[in-house]
Protein backbone atom coordinates (compact mmCIF):
# COMPACT_ATOMS: atom_id res chain seq x y z
CA UNK A 1 0.00 0.00 0.00
CA UNK A 2 1.13 3.48 -0.80
CA UNK A 3 1.99 4.89 2.39
CA UNK A 4 1.69 8.69 1.06
CA UNK A 5 -1.79 7.75 1.41
CA UNK A 6 -4.80 6.88 4.54
CA UNK A 7 -8.05 5.91 4.52
CA UNK A 8 -10.87 8.89 5.57
CA UNK A 9 -13.61 7.13 7.14
CA UNK A 10 -17.14 9.93 6.95
CA UNK A 11 -19.96 8.85 9.20
CA UNK A 12 -23.12 10.68 9.38
CA UNK A 13 -24.24 10.37 13.10
CA UNK A 14 -27.77 9.40 14.32
CA UNK A 15 -28.66 10.34 10.51
CA UNK A 16 -32.14 8.10 10.70
CA UNK A 17 -33.46 9.53 14.18
CA UNK A 18 -32.35 13.36 12.67
CA UNK A 19 -34.92 12.54 9.85
CA UNK A 20 -37.55 10.66 11.62
CA UNK A 21 -37.36 13.79 14.25
CA UNK A 22 -37.74 16.72 11.31
CA UNK A 23 -40.59 14.08 8.85
CA UNK A 24 -42.36 14.10 12.68
CA UNK A 25 -42.09 17.96 13.15
CA UNK A 26 -41.39 16.24 17.42
CA UNK A 27 -40.38 19.13 19.46
CA UNK A 28 -38.76 17.20 22.26
CA UNK A 29 -36.33 15.42 19.76
CA UNK A 30 -35.68 18.46 17.47
CA UNK A 31 -34.70 20.62 20.68
CA UNK A 32 -32.56 17.80 21.49
CA UNK A 33 -30.54 17.45 18.21
CA UNK A 34 -30.63 21.22 18.29
CA UNK A 35 -28.60 21.65 21.61
CA UNK A 36 -26.49 18.82 20.86
CA UNK A 37 -27.68 16.57 23.37
CA UNK A 38 -26.99 13.25 23.19
CA UNK A 39 -30.55 11.70 22.04
CA UNK A 40 -30.51 8.90 23.96
CA UNK A 41 -29.65 10.43 27.20
CA UNK A 42 -32.05 13.08 26.40
CA UNK A 43 -35.11 10.32 25.73
CA UNK A 44 -34.01 8.44 29.00
CA UNK A 45 -33.94 11.72 30.41
CA UNK A 46 -37.74 12.43 29.34
CA UNK A 47 -39.18 8.70 29.33
CA UNK A 48 -37.26 7.75 33.25
CA UNK A 49 -38.02 11.70 34.87
CA UNK A 50 -34.60 12.90 35.39
CA UNK A 51 -32.01 15.14 34.54
CA UNK A 52 -29.90 14.21 31.56
CA UNK A 53 -26.73 14.30 34.09
CA UNK A 54 -28.53 11.81 36.58
CA UNK A 55 -29.19 9.43 33.37
CA UNK A 56 -27.85 5.59 34.29
CA UNK A 57 -25.84 3.91 31.53
CA UNK A 58 -28.76 1.25 32.00
CA UNK A 59 -31.45 3.98 31.05
CA UNK A 60 -29.22 5.41 28.09
CA UNK A 61 -29.17 1.73 26.89
CA UNK A 62 -33.25 0.68 26.92
CA UNK A 63 -33.69 4.31 25.69
CA UNK A 64 -31.54 3.86 22.71
CA UNK A 65 -32.92 0.12 21.94
CA UNK A 66 -36.01 2.28 21.96
CA UNK A 67 -35.53 5.03 19.90
CA UNK A 68 -33.86 2.68 16.90
CA UNK A 69 -36.72 0.11 17.61
CA UNK A 70 -39.46 2.68 16.57
CA UNK A 71 -38.16 3.08 13.36
CA UNK A 72 -38.43 -0.48 13.29
CA UNK A 73 -42.23 -0.95 14.75
CA UNK A 74 -40.95 -2.21 18.20
CA UNK A 75 -43.68 -4.18 20.47
CA UNK A 76 -43.30 -4.63 23.95
CA UNK A 77 -42.45 -8.16 23.67
CA UNK A 78 -39.37 -7.28 20.94
CA UNK A 79 -37.94 -4.67 23.44
CA UNK A 80 -38.62 -6.78 26.29
CA UNK A 81 -36.33 -9.30 24.24
CA UNK A 82 -33.21 -6.87 23.69
CA UNK A 83 -33.22 -5.56 27.34
CA UNK A 84 -33.74 -6.62 31.12
CA UNK A 85 -37.01 -5.74 30.84
CA UNK A 86 -40.40 -7.66 31.55
CA UNK A 87 -42.91 -7.58 28.87
CA UNK A 88 -45.29 -5.33 31.04
CA UNK A 89 -42.11 -2.92 31.84
CA UNK A 90 -41.13 -2.62 27.92
CA UNK A 91 -45.31 -2.16 27.36
CA UNK A 92 -45.11 0.70 29.79
CA UNK A 93 -42.09 2.25 28.35
CA UNK A 94 -43.27 2.45 24.90
CA UNK A 95 -46.42 3.75 25.91
CA UNK A 96 -44.42 6.51 28.12
CA UNK A 97 -42.26 7.00 25.21
CA UNK A 98 -45.03 8.33 23.02
CA UNK A 99 -46.36 10.15 25.75
CA UNK A 100 -42.86 12.27 25.55
CA UNK A 101 -43.20 12.25 21.53
CA UNK A 102 -46.48 12.50 20.96
CA UNK A 103 -45.98 13.71 17.23
CA UNK A 104 -43.93 11.03 16.52
CA UNK A 105 -47.01 8.87 17.29
CA UNK A 106 -48.85 10.90 15.23
CA UNK A 107 -46.56 10.92 12.36
CA UNK A 108 -46.36 6.56 12.46
CA UNK A 109 -49.88 6.62 12.77
CA UNK A 110 -50.34 9.08 9.34
CA UNK A 111 -47.85 6.90 7.61
CA UNK A 112 -49.91 4.04 8.22
CA UNK A 113 -52.90 5.07 6.96
CA UNK A 114 -51.03 7.13 3.50
CA UNK A 115 -49.80 3.57 2.99
CA UNK A 116 -53.31 1.96 2.81
CA UNK A 117 -54.71 4.53 0.88
CA UNK A 118 -52.67 4.63 -1.74
CA UNK A 119 -50.50 1.65 -1.75
CA UNK A 120 -46.35 2.98 -1.24
CA UNK A 121 -44.92 5.62 0.52
CA UNK A 122 -42.04 8.02 -0.11
CA UNK A 123 -38.56 8.93 0.83
CA UNK A 124 -38.27 13.07 1.32
CA UNK A 125 -36.94 12.93 -2.93
CA UNK A 126 -40.04 10.95 -3.69
CA UNK A 127 -38.71 7.76 -4.11
CA UNK A 128 -41.41 5.65 -3.20
CA UNK A 129 -41.93 1.89 -1.90
CA UNK A 130 -44.94 -0.11 -3.12
CA UNK A 131 -46.54 -2.29 0.04
CA UNK A 132 -49.07 -4.46 -1.37
CA UNK A 133 -49.50 -6.55 1.78
CA UNK A 134 -50.75 -3.30 3.33
CA UNK A 135 -54.30 -4.00 3.29
CA UNK A 136 -53.60 -7.86 3.64
CA UNK A 137 -56.30 -9.65 5.24
CA UNK A 138 -53.03 -11.99 7.33
CA UNK A 139 -52.32 -9.75 10.73
CA UNK A 140 -49.34 -11.12 10.56
CA UNK A 141 -48.27 -9.90 6.76
CA UNK A 142 -50.01 -6.71 7.06
CA UNK A 143 -47.91 -6.07 10.19
CA UNK A 144 -44.69 -5.97 8.17
CA UNK A 145 -46.07 -3.78 5.31
CA UNK A 146 -46.88 -1.74 7.97
CA UNK A 147 -43.12 -1.64 9.80
CA UNK A 148 -42.01 -0.91 6.12
CA UNK A 149 -44.69 1.67 6.04
CA UNK A 150 -42.77 3.53 9.04
CA UNK A 151 -38.60 2.86 7.88
CA UNK A 152 -38.99 2.61 4.33
CA UNK A 153 -39.19 7.00 4.21
CA UNK A 154 -36.34 7.30 6.64
CA UNK A 155 -33.54 4.40 5.44
CA UNK A 156 -34.92 5.63 2.07
CA UNK A 157 -34.64 9.41 2.83
CA UNK A 158 -31.00 8.27 4.30
CA UNK A 159 -29.98 6.72 1.39
CA UNK A 160 -31.24 9.96 -0.82
CA UNK A 161 -29.18 12.45 1.27
CA UNK A 162 -25.62 10.53 1.16
CA UNK A 163 -26.41 10.17 -2.63
CA UNK A 164 -26.48 13.56 -3.32
CA UNK A 165 -23.32 14.16 -0.66
CA UNK A 166 -21.61 11.55 -3.15
CA UNK A 167 -22.20 13.41 -6.17
CA UNK A 168 -21.35 16.99 -4.61
CA UNK A 169 -17.89 15.83 -3.41
CA UNK A 170 -17.08 13.54 -6.49
CA UNK A 171 -18.00 16.56 -8.55
CA UNK A 172 -15.58 18.76 -5.92
CA UNK A 173 -12.87 15.86 -5.87
CA UNK A 174 -12.74 16.16 -9.74
CA UNK A 175 -13.05 20.24 -10.12
CA UNK A 176 -10.01 20.19 -7.50
CA UNK A 177 -8.22 17.69 -9.41
CA UNK A 178 -7.71 15.88 -6.28
CA UNK A 179 -5.62 12.66 -6.26
CA UNK A 180 -7.63 11.31 -3.17
CA UNK A 181 -10.17 8.50 -3.96
CA UNK A 182 -13.91 8.26 -2.70
CA UNK A 183 -13.72 4.01 -2.50
CA UNK A 184 -17.20 3.25 -1.06
CA UNK A 185 -20.61 3.97 1.13
CA UNK A 186 -20.99 1.61 4.17
CA UNK A 187 -24.50 2.35 5.25
CA UNK A 188 -24.28 5.94 6.65
CA UNK A 189 -20.28 6.28 5.83
CA UNK A 190 -18.48 7.52 3.61
CA UNK A 191 -15.12 5.56 2.96
CA UNK A 192 -11.77 7.41 1.11
CA UNK A 193 -8.41 6.98 0.14
CA UNK A 194 -7.20 10.25 1.01
CA UNK A 195 -3.38 11.70 -0.39
CA UNK A 196 -1.91 12.94 2.49
CA UNK A 197 -1.29 16.45 1.15
CA UNK A 198 -5.13 16.93 0.76
CA UNK A 199 -5.80 15.39 4.00
CA UNK A 200 -7.07 18.59 5.88
CA UNK A 201 -8.59 19.90 2.59
CA UNK A 202 -10.60 16.66 2.09
CA UNK A 203 -11.36 16.54 5.68
CA UNK A 204 -13.04 19.91 5.39
CA UNK A 205 -14.72 19.40 1.86
CA UNK A 206 -16.40 15.87 3.15
CA UNK A 207 -17.55 17.44 6.19
CA UNK A 208 -19.12 20.33 4.65
CA UNK A 209 -20.93 18.38 1.70
CA UNK A 210 -22.40 15.96 3.98
CA UNK A 211 -23.48 17.80 6.43
CA UNK A 212 -25.18 20.01 3.55
CA UNK A 213 -25.98 17.92 1.23
CA UNK A 214 -29.89 18.69 2.30
CA UNK A 215 -31.86 20.62 4.51
CA UNK A 216 -33.55 18.99 7.17
CA UNK A 217 -35.22 20.69 10.36
CA UNK A 218 -32.35 19.31 12.24
CA UNK A 219 -29.07 19.60 11.60
CA UNK A 220 -26.72 16.70 9.99
CA UNK A 221 -23.58 15.78 11.76
CA UNK A 222 -20.52 13.46 10.40
CA UNK A 223 -17.84 11.93 12.32
CA UNK A 224 -14.28 11.95 10.46
CA UNK A 225 -11.54 9.96 11.78
CA UNK A 226 -8.30 8.59 9.36
CA UNK A 227 -5.56 5.70 10.05
CA UNK A 228 -3.70 3.24 8.21
CA UNK A 229 -6.54 1.41 7.29
CA UNK A 230 -10.10 0.93 7.82
CA UNK A 231 -10.02 -0.29 11.49
CA UNK A 232 -7.92 2.77 12.37
CA UNK A 233 -10.14 5.28 10.73
CA UNK A 234 -12.47 4.11 13.22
Amino acid sequence: RNKDFVILSADYSQIELRIIAALSEEENMINAFENNEDIHSSTAALIFNTKIKNVTNMQRTNAKTVNFGIIYGISAFGLSNQTNLSRKESKELIETYYNKYPKLKQYIASQISFAREKGYVETLLGRRRYLKDINSRNSIVRGGAERNAINAPIQGSAADIIKISMINIQSKFIERKFQSKMLLQVHDELVFDVFKPELNDVITLVKYEMENAFTLKVPLTVDIDYGKNWLEAH
